[in-house]
């Protein structure tokens, strides 16, 4: 006869009901490390969808995903005829906010080249982008229709492909256009834009005074013509070959002025060790917390459970029982507390992450090392009710 399952079975309503509440905690404990794994796994998708081997950005900068980069779309040319790389692309990111059926709607433009690579990794329905201008293949996450048209800047745009559930950084979904369309919704201003700078430049040379009126209005033509040029992306992307020497291509980019070329491992670590490590940190603390409180609880509930024992376990000693049965009943309560909180979570996590507003990665590793965990919490927790147990004397047991 086992002794801690008939004591279950005869606090039944309390034992399960504390279970289902350590479920719950044991649960949000999964949660908050799939969340983790989702913010990775985000901040990644990009740099995992180009498969570029170098990230050529803006000196002293780490963007284009850290921080702003803006570096001239013909530096291409120059990357590509680097000893080593196979083919270099440029690539345009920005964060876009309209309004949409009443509603903000936030998504993560990508603009690429349609000769080159970095566009959508796959299309799920529809087809790729082929027209220079005024096409869009949407993400999944923006839950948009074949064909249907939203504008952005100074012109529409029609939905030609959907593509898988690509999200930037921040947790919005992604969208990619041709790189000129993205250049105008980024760097064109719009014609009352342009009259104010023409305005202002051509005030700016009218305190020239050695410049006559044709002059000042040939030389503000040039000016502004500069001025508004579009042809700036965030970043260069580029292939090696197979026997190519990263570090070396590295150096020679790293030499050019105003350039820097980041390797995508490089690119890796500067998004997980410092765009997402104060929320690392955070869940983390989160978790430790919810762990603490879980392993109180059991305590407290075991320690109860004991109290409530006591003249059992003093006429188990009466009749000669030895403490290792005692000690048993109370670690083997513990422990079937533990594995049904950690059921009770795990099930509730995988019929809901996902329906998580951000993406919730399940590791079977993290998932093996919080049940270890967990078990070693049960374990300790069920110290005091053994401590208590082994003080009860066998006499309490004809007590009044």
């Amino acid at each position: 006869m086992n002794l801690a399952l008939r004591d279950v079975r005869y606090h039944q309503g309390r034992f399960v009901l504390t279970s289902l509440g350590l479920g719950l905690l044991i649960g949000v404990v999964m949660s908050m490390g799939g969340i983790y794994r989702g913010l990775v796994a985000d901040a990644l998708s990009f740099s995992h969808a180009a498969k570029a081997d170098l990230w050529v950005v803006q000196q002293d900068t780490n963007g284009p995903f850290a921080a702003t980069s803006r570096i001239p779309e013909d530096i291409r040319y120059r990357i590509a005829a680097v000893p080593g790389i196979l083919e270099a692309s440029p690539l345009s990111f920005q964060t876009i906010q309209i309004e949409r059926q009443g509603k903000p709607f936030r998504f993560f433009l990508v603009g690429y080249d349609l000769n080159g690579f970095g566009g959508p990794p796959e299309i799920l329905s529809g087809r790729p982008i082929r027209r220079k201008h005024y096409e869009m293949v949407a993400g999944q996450g923006m839950k948009m229709n074949l064909g249907e048209n939203i504008r952005l800047g100074l012109n529409d745009y029609t939905v030609v492909g959907i593509t898988g559930k690509l999200v930037s950084s921040g947790g919005d979904p992604a969208a990619y256009v041709s790189l000129p369309d993205a250049q105008d919704i980024q760097f064109k201003n719009d014609n009352d834009a342009i009259r104010n700078d023409r305005s202002r430049i051509a005030a700016r040379l009218g305190e020239i005074s050695a410049l006559s009126a044709a002059q000042a209005e040939r030389l503000r033509g040039s000016v502004a013509g500069l001025t508004q040029s579009t042809h700036i992306v965030n970043t260069v992307v580029a292939r090696l070959a197979p026997d190519a020497d990263p570090a070396e291509i590295q150096a020679r980019i790293g030499r050019w002025s105003h350039f820097r070329a980041i390797s995508n491992e490089e690119q890796s670590r500067i998004i997980t060790k410092g765009m997402i490590e104060k929320a690392r940190m955070q869940l983390g603390l989160f978790r430790v917390i919810l762990l603490v409180i879980s392993a109180v609880i059991i305590s407290l509930i075991i320690y109860t459970s004991t109290l409530d024992k006591i003249r059992v376990i003093a006429t188990l000693k009466l009749i000669g029982s030895p403490n290792t049965l005692i000690v048993g009943l109370i670690l083997q309560q513990s422990l079937m507390m533990g594995i049904i909180a950690y059921v009770v979570g795990y099930l509730l996590i995988s019929l809901t992450y996902e329906k998580f507003p951000r993406r919730v990665v399940l590791e079977p590793f993290d998932l093996q090392v919080l049940f270890v965990i967990v078990m070693a919490i049960c374990a300790l927790a069920s110290f005091a009710g053994i401590r208590k147990a082994l003080k009860v004397e066998p006499a309490e047991a004809l007590g009044g």
